[in-house]
């Protein structure tokens, strides 16, 4: 588990959970913008936006996760995220708040979690009345499984 600069989270919505990741990672919370669809993309990347003149390719967390997509409402916003050298929109259904955190309330996740989800998991957070999923991006974005999934994203990214 890394840990966590300045143990600060980005709380946010996906299919009814509340899921969080560092603030670190986050560039900026965006209202959906027009996305551009690709074609042949995987089924999880919607497209790629402008953003301020940058092309950036989005991923609907919710069918990346869930393989359910997400439904637009004023709440959706796109998380632009950086991991190493990739910029990624990500589409959830709200973005909530920041949350500071302790390391030490980060705990292992349930056996009783999706199995398909369980690998980008890195680790629960209980806080009162509330669950966080604490997301491991750089497992997400770099999942070996999907690696041309990722070579796909990284050649969006950069045709801009």
């Amino acid at each position: 588990m890394q840990p966590l600069l300045e143990n600060k989270l980005i709380a946010f919505l996906v299919n009814q959970n509340e899921y969080a990741i560092s603030v670190d990672e986050v560039g900026s919370i965006e209202r959906v913008l027009p996305i551009t669809r690709v074609p042949s993309a995987p089924k999880y990347v919607k497209g790629v936006i402008n953003l301020r003149g940058i092309i950036t390719p989005v991923i609907d967390l919710k069918k990346k996760l869930h393989n359910k997509s997400t439904k637009f409402t004023d709440q959706t916003r796109i998380l632009i995220v950086h991991i190493e050298s990739l910029t990624v929109g990500l589409i959830v259904e709200g973005a909530n708040d920041v949350i500071d955190i302790q390391t030490e309330q980060i705990e292992t996740p349930p056996e009783t979690v999706e199995s398909d989800v369980l690998d980008y998991i890195e680790g629960v957070i209980k806080l009162p009345k509330r669950l966080l999923i604490l997301l491991d991006m750089a497992y997400l974005l770099n999942d070996s499984d999907d690696i041309e999934s990722t070579q796909e994203l990284k050649r969006l990214q950069h045709e801009s």
